[in-house]
């Protein structure tokens, strides 16, 4: 057997499989269902990110920018786990209703906010709902799926960004320049109807209920961990958008806080890097933490450096759907498998390039489009590295531990976004960025532009994709001497 092979004991793994593909009569309801639940996902993030600069403008809160970014991260970081011992418990079906539902309020929250706090939390709401909803779909893609065919619904998952990454820019940008950024966010939760109605009804025929019909016992201590995570994630976002000497006190905090959840919620020696499951779990942090740390500014940077109006800015990151697309698809053929390693690594070499890349557009001469070809290309090694820790960490599950282990991958892609948001946002107040409010075309104030706020967002995040190519080098557990069964650690 394969050290890459699932220890799995379990009765079911007797019954033959269905036979066919993910559109398969056995899968066709089910596959459609999920994969509307993610072009949901999709369309709201490519739509929002559209209107956060104009958004954050109008609430007078350009300064608390990458707040309404962090905030979503950090919510839902307790959300993965609630999600994970719910679904562990009862089954996905649940935490994927509620999420859906709590997501939605949360849109609703912020499209009808008055000043920029409310606006924040309205994206704090949503991110619990975005983390039960990640989480359970996991669960759902690990009881319901057989092996074969786990690469092939995680590269759907891909696909159903493409027209998002398209229209959602566009349609987005149009809104926003006609009737106004509000409508954005009020328009998302009617789409919320269809996979309800959609999902739901195969979910709870084909992976609901704990497994073997016994539910699992809930684990108190991991849901006060995660609200130490969330409080102390919050605690320090907090302490470096303030950026005054008495921030430190809610800063140490909330390291106080974090430190020790993260400790119990992540696999054992994740930040050591070791081989097998914790760099796994450190590489979806790594990749998905430098990547989103970067991209929250592109359009912001395209807005207010270049004078892009708002369609424009978010349309320049379009092609990036259908390349990421691209990578999840490459990763997802059988012939990849054994070069799955390789492919990684150098899809983080091209994530650190697009990143380093981007800010060339700060000098005028280079043209706008740079970023779009730039982002192309690092949308291709996400779409090679995301698909392939997914696939990697249900390999290496077993079935009762699915969604334990799906949500510390979550956990990781979570924290790593508000760390590092928390991180480069602190440096981009710090160099003058609560003041590009007016643009590179100088506003009637005439306020001047602030291109070392956004060089100090790009390039350290360039840094941590290319520290990501070598935690990618050390995924197979071949080596290891990992213990069999759960690999995270216990009290």
């Amino acid at each position: 057997m394969s050290a890459l092979e699932p220890r799995i004991s379990d009765p079911a793994a007797a019954v033959p499989p269905p036979q066919g593909g993910i559109l398969g009569t056995a899968y066709r309801a089910l596959s459609v269902g999920i994969i509307s639940v993610v072009f949901l996902i999709a369309f709201e993030a490519t739509a929002v990110g559209t209107a956060m600069p104009v958004a954050a403008r109008e609430l007078d809160g350009i300064g608390l920018y990458a707040f309404g970014f962090s905030a979503y991260f950090t919510t839902s970081l307790f959300g993965m786990v609630l999600s994970g011992q719910w679904a562990d418990r009862q089954g996905p079906l649940r935490p994927l209703t509620v999420g859906i539902g709590a997501f939605a309020a949360g849109l609703v929250c912020s499209g009808t906010a008055g000043v920029m706090g409310v606006f924040v939390i309205g994206r704090a709401v949503q991110g619990l709902g975005g983390g039960l909803v990640i989480v359970a779909l996991y669960v759902v893609v690990s009881r319901a799926y057989e092996e074969r065919l786990r690469p092939v619904i995680m590269a759907a998952f891909a696909a159903s960004w493409v027209v998002p990454s398209i229209v959602g820019p566009l349609a987005a940008g149009t809104v926003t320049e006609h009737l106004g950024w509000r409508w954005v966010f009020l328009g998302i939760p009617v789409l919320v109807v269809v996979p309800l109605c959609v999902a739901l009804p195969a979910i709870r025929r084909t992976a609901s209920g704990p497994v073997g019909g016994q539910a699992a016992a809930f684990d108190g201590r991991r849901i006060r961990l995660a609200l130490g995570i969330s409080a102390g994630a919050g605690l320090l976002q907090y302490a470096a958008q303030d950026l005054r000497w008495l921030s430190l006190i809610p800063g140490l905090a909330g390291a106080a806080l974090l430190v020790p959840a993260v400790r119990g919620l992540l696999p054992r020696g994740t930040y050591l890097a070791r081989r097998g499951m914790p760099s796994v779990v450190l590489l979806r942090g790594v990749a998905a933490g430098s990547f989103i740390g970067a991209e929250s500014f592109v359009p912001l940077m395209l807005v207010t450096q270049r004078g892009m109006s708002p369609t424009l800015a978010g349309f320049s990151l379009a092609l990036g759907g259908v390349t990421w697309a691209l990578g999840s698809w490459v990763q997802s053929k059988g012939r990849a498998a054994p070069y799955r390693e390789r492919l990684m690594v150098a899809g983080m070499v091209m994530v650190a390039f697009a990143i380093a890349a981007a800010p060339a557009v700060l000098v005028d001469r280079v043209p706008v489009w740079t970023v779009a070809l730039a982002w192309a290309v690092g949308c291709l090694g996400m779409g090679l590295v995301i698909g392939s820790t997914s696939v990697l960490l249900l390999k290496l599950s077993p079935p009762r531990e699915a969604g334990a282990n799906s949500a510390a991958l979550q956990i990781s892609d979570a924290l790593a976004n508000v760390v590092l948001l928390a991180a480069v946002g602190a440096a981009f107040a710090a160099l003058g960025g609560g003041a590009v409010g007016a643009g590179h075309a100088g506003g009637a104030d005439g306020a001047a532009s602030h291109p070392a706020a956004f060089l100090v967002v790009f390039l350290p995040m360039a840094v941590v994709a290319l520290a990501g190519a070598w935690v990618a080098t050390r995924l197979d557990p071949a080596d290891a001497a990992a213990p069999e069964g759960d690999v995270r650690k216990t009290p």
